[in-house]
């Protein structure tokens, strides 16, 4: 069993003998997530820890998401209620990457793949997908590629 599982199933335990509703509640989707694409497909297998973080960063996207369409409709409540569970996924993610390093790391993939021009950008996230895995959401990463090769 993946180091991460193990981890998230202690985690769970130790949320629910102190009674924490919110880490109890949110480990528990954590874990629901993961046993379904456990099972998905066409035979049953154990996840990798990496497989494990794309998955708790799918449900963390879901969060922020729902917090966002909560605060936009008025629903206060809701909105907090998925920014805490968002807060507990996010300490079992990498750390994200912050602007600067992830600019970085788009000026050395274009660099790798002498890509030029906005038509280069999926040379580009070829050489960049692998290295920011899990710690830059694609959205971010395919704007900062985009505003390197137009500019």
């Amino acid at each position: 069993m993946s180091t991460l599982k193990d981890k998230l199933k202690a985690d769970l335990t130790a949320s629910m003998k102190s009674r924490d509703e919110i880490r109890t509640r949110t480990i528990r989707m954590a874990l629901a997530a993961v046993n379904v694409e456990e099972v998905a497909g066409k035979e049953a297998r154990e996840l990798s820890d990496e497989e494990i973080v794309k998955v708790l960063a799918k449900e963390a996207k879901k969060r922020r998401e729902a917090a966002e369409a909560f605060s936009n409709a008025g629903r206060a409540e809701q909105a907090q209620a998925e920014v805490d569970e968002q807060a507990v996924l996010e300490e079992y993610l990498p750390a994200q990457l912050s602007d600067e390093e992830l600019a970085q790391l788009v000026d050395e993939a274009i660099a790798e793949s002498g890509a030029s021009g906005p038509q280069a950008m999926g040379q580009v996230m070829k050489v960049l997908g692998p290295k920011v895995a899990g710690r830059a959401e694609g959205g971010r990463v395919a704007q900062t590629v985009r505003a390197r090769l137009t500019a």
